[in-house]
């Protein structure tokens, strides 16, 4: 019960998806309450992106404030959603800011300065300036996140390559965290006949080698690759499970059609039951263009799958080449043919790269990030308060 008289310290999140904290921040939300913090989320409630997003927030104890970002940074809704973030900020008396997602990012920290809010925490989950990227991410998102580098008390960043960039920033301290935390318990292990009876379900038969990707139907994540890589296979031993949902899908399953894979193919939309497709599956893959650090590839490495990724930034740091699966370049479909044709004829190297993947994700659990996370917390509110006095 609350004191009389005591006002509960005020920490507010923000994104600029409102999937974002449902899917990947709960364990920052419960050490923040922990810490005694009332949590705020300040989103777009209009623009979910991973299924039942908003309800999943119920029952939480987070307070949400509607603010009307748009997806592209280069909108000028984004106008009217820095004025309602500042008057949020001037309204409310936050002792934390912990902004995501590059919109989010860049209007909560100018928001944050203009109000004079503080400290800020900016978690990057995937700088869209990396190697390999198009010059256009360098020339509009480089100067950007360089600039509101100064307006930071703490940099996050998930994987060694953002890390290393993020240094040469003014954001000082820059800290790098293990992911946003993978949970290694295993939910709903499915027995033989319930294994046999999802397999039915989905249509597959015994002899099937189970392939599943996980992830937006989108050009980000490039599901066509995997496409190209199955049309140039001889074997048609195998049943690719395609889950998510997305803008592409229409010419995704075109794609399957004009090249028969019909038999071959199954697209299932968004998967509450994830997990239990990953029982069923024999190897993951992952082919994305860009990625900071992939969950559903810790969630296959939890499940003791193989992977089969393209060879980006996150994928490098969690896929061991020849250890824990393969890496291909980019879009190189007939190279990851190859090496799905691999682990097909080799179910001894699956196995050993499958056990592997399940020790090498340990090294992102749940209980070690939030160990880093509370660490951070408390020494950017100890440096502000130095600071501050």
């Amino acid at each position: 019960m609350q004191r009389r008289g005591f006002k509960m310290k005020k920490a507010l999140l923000v994104t600029h998806v409102s999937g974002f904290v449902p899917q990947f921040e709960m364990n920052n939300v419960r050490i923040l309450q922990h810490m005694g913090y009332e949590v705020h989320y300040a989103s777009n409630f209009h623009n979910p992106s991973y299924g039942d997003d908003n309800s999943r927030l119920e029952g939480t104890g987070i307070v949400c404030h509607q603010i009307d970002f748009a997806r592209s940074p280069l909108k000028i809704e984004n106008i009217i959603a820095y004025k309602q973030l500042k008057h949020l900020m001037q309204t409310i008396h936050f002792e934390l800011v912990h902004c995501h997602t590059p919109v989010g990012g860049v209007l909560a920290r100018l928001a944050a300065h203009a109000t004079h809010t503080g400290p800020v925490i900016y978690t990057v989950h995937g700088f869209h300036f990396y190697t390999g990227a198009p010059i256009r991410n360098w020339l509009l998102y480089y100067p950007i996140e360089r600039f509101l580098a100064r307006y930071t008390d703490m940099l996050i960043t998930i994987n060694e390559e953002d890390y290393q960039r993020a240094e040469t920033f003014s954001a000082k301290p820059v800290r790098r965290i293990h992911g946003v935390g993978m949970s290694l318990e295993k939910k709903d292990i499915l027995l033989g006949a319930q294994l046999t009876e999802l397999r039915k379900k989905l249509g597959l038969e015994d002899s099937d080698f189970i392939i599943v990707s996980a992830g937006e139907l989108n050009k980000n994540k490039n599901q066509i690759m995997v496409l190209k890589a199955l049309s140039e296979m001889e074997t048609q031993n195998y049943c690719y499970l395609v889950c998510g949902k997305g803008p592409l899908k229409e010419k995704l399953e075109t794609y399957v059609k004009e090249h028969q894979m019909q038999d071959r193919v199954r697209f299932l939309g968004y998967r509450k039951d994830l997990e239990n497709i990953l029982q069923l599956a024999d190897l993951f893959v992952m082919p994305s263009m860009r990625e900071g650090m992939p969950t559903a590839v810790m969630e296959a490495m939890k499940y003791q799958l193989p992977v089969v990724g393209t060879n980006i930034r996150g994928n490098r740091e969690l896929i061991v080449e020849g250890k824990t699966g393969y890496l291909v370049p980019l879009n190189d479909s007939q190279e990851m043919a190859k090496k799905i044709l691999d682990i097909m004829d080799h179910p001894s190297l699956k196995k050993e790269m499958g056990e592997r993947a399940a020790v090498k994700i340990t090294e992102y659990s749940s209980e070690l990030v939030e160990q880093e996370m509370l660490k951070n917390y408390k020494e950017v509110i100890a440096a502000y308060k130095q600071g501050s006095t």
